[in-house]
């Protein structure tokens, strides 16, 4: 084992207790607010995140939310909050997912019964196996057709942006001088710079820019920010 695999190794056993047990246990072993993920025949039971981790999630919570409730698109959704894509499947807890109004009828009274259309996960220094090989692989095979991986470990600071081609594996997305456009949520953009410093650029003065509105609002609403 090298000396990285064995430091993620004990980073990750700092935040994460394992608990075997099956799925139906799982249903009725934990509280609504607990963050928890079921995974293989275990529940994993995840600390609670970061100051830094929980910023960007917020930002990007406020931020779409304006978007897909002024667009009429769909339903913003995050963690603790169960995606099951499958009968078969683990049942995850993306920090932030995306439906669609045409698929909302996959959303049960307690779980995501399906996959979702977007999927973000804000990388943390325990999570960067999971987030970039496990799930990776897990939401390109349910079908999440678009799949964001935003590392807010200040010396990474990357965003990557992948969707599912015709054949279901997912393709790597431009993004050009720092600006993403969705494909999942029409006319949607985003500027990653946003992201590594939410509190100087706020996230309704960048959903006003990216809907369109008038440069007196945007003026407005960071003033304000």
């Amino acid at each position: 084992m090298s000396i990285m695999e064995k430091t993620l190794r004990e980073t990750v056993a700092d935040y994460e207790i394992h608990i075997p047990m099956s799925y139906q246990e799982y249903l009725h072993a934990f509280d609504e607010d607990v963050h928890v993920e079921w995974v293989q025949g275990e529940a994993i039971i995840f600390m609670s995140a970061a100051t830094r981790h929980q910023m960007i999630v917020t930002y990007l919570i406020h931020l779409l939310r304006s978007y897909v409730e002024f667009s009429r698109l769909g339903e913003i959704l995050s963690a603790p909050y169960e995606m099951k894509a499958s009968p078969d499947s683990n049942a995850r807890e993306p920090d932030i997912l995306f439906i669609k109004t045409e698929n909302k009828h996959y959303l049960e009274e307690q779980r995501l019964a399906g996959a979702a259309d977007l999927v973000i996960e804000v990388v943390s220094p325990e999570s960067v196996k999971r987030d970039n090989e496990d799930k990776f692989y897990e939401y390109e095979a349910a079908g999440v057709r678009e799949y964001w991986i935003i590392d807010s470990r200040p010396e990474q600071q990357r965003a990557e942006f992948w969707v599912l081609d015709e054949d279901g594996h997912y393709q790597s997305m431009p993004v050009h001088s720092h600006i993403y456009h969705s494909t999942v949520l029409p006319g949607f953009w985003l500027n990653t710079e946003w992201l590594w410093d939410p509190e100087k650029y706020s996230a309704l003065a960048a959903f006003a820019e990216i809907a369109g509105l008038p440069q007196e609002m945007i003026n407005l609403l960071q003033r304000g920010a």
